[in-house]
């Protein structure tokens, strides 16, 4: 494939994704306004769930023509790409959002109890069992987490011991070999590449569905909510700062 029109393919994923995360959230912010319907807001979480795994889907289809360009996205700002963790957020996030979240919003729920006002059935108002099923899941992510970043450490390893340094010693000046010579010492890694951000997708993806499956639809869309509202403010955030400092 041609490297515009691989790049436009991989803006346009993501350009896409972008578009859809503010239709997503929305519809969410809609339900939630109104007078919010359990069956309702169970529809919209796992039609967002379903986007997501598209969006992955697309990911691993482009992974395929060029891994390393999902690392470290040109089409994403730099401050979002200084939070990437192989190639997205932590799946951890997602977990560390509801124990803030939680937090924030005990004192608002105190303050209702006080006053009598009807409970909200949010994250507020999560429970000692709930919690406990969390913080093993998060135990549990921890460590995959931790996996996975040992397998990016070792690739890195790799490919800087052998092909790399094998290529800059031949070379008799600096940069003088080809694309072609590191698109060919590339091949084995660019797999291990593509392999491990797929994993790391997977993960990303999985990390949600057990959320969602010890959250309420309620809390399920808090949580998305907060979700979509980080990431889609950072990336805003990213575009103004690169924008300050000359970058676009």
């Amino acid at each position: 494939m041609e490297t515009d029109k691989l790049h436009n393919k991989f803006e346009s994923c993501f350009r896409d994704w972008i578009i859809q995360q503010h239709q997503d959230l929305e519809e969410l912010l809609q339900a939630l306004t109104s007078n919010p319907d359990t069956e309702n807001l169970q529809l919209l979480a796992e039609k967002g769930l379903k986007h997501f795994e598209e969006y992955q889907d697309n990911r691993a289809l482009l992974a395929q023509y060029d891994a390393p360009a999902l690392l470290c996205p040109v089409w994403c700002t730099s401050f979002e790409n200084a939070f990437l963790w192989i190639g997205g957020c932590r799946p951890s996030v997602s977990i560390r959002l509801i124990y803030s979240l939680c937090g924030s919003e005990i004192n608002d729920a105190q303050v209702s109890t006080l006053f009598q006002v009807e409970r909200k059935g949010n994250l507020a108002e999560i429970s000692s069992d709930q919690l406990n099923l969390i913080n093993s899941v998060h135990c549990k992510i921890i460590k995959e987490e931790e996996r996975l970043s040992e397998r990016m450490a070792s690739l890195q390893e790799e490919i800087a011991d052998d092909p790399l340094v094998m290529i800059a010693k031949k070379a008799s000046e600096v940069g003088e070999s080809s694309c072609l010579d590191l698109d060919e010492a590339l091949k084995g890694p660019s797999l291990s590449l593509e392999r491990l951000l797929v994993d790391a997708d997977k993960l990303r993806l999985s990390t949600l569905k057990e959320l969602m499956n010890i959250l309420t639809p309620l809390q399920t869309a808090d949580l998305l909510v907060a979700t979509k509202k980080l990431h889609l403010s950072m990336h805003e955030w990213g575009k103004r700062r690169d924008e300050q400092l000359g970058r676009k």
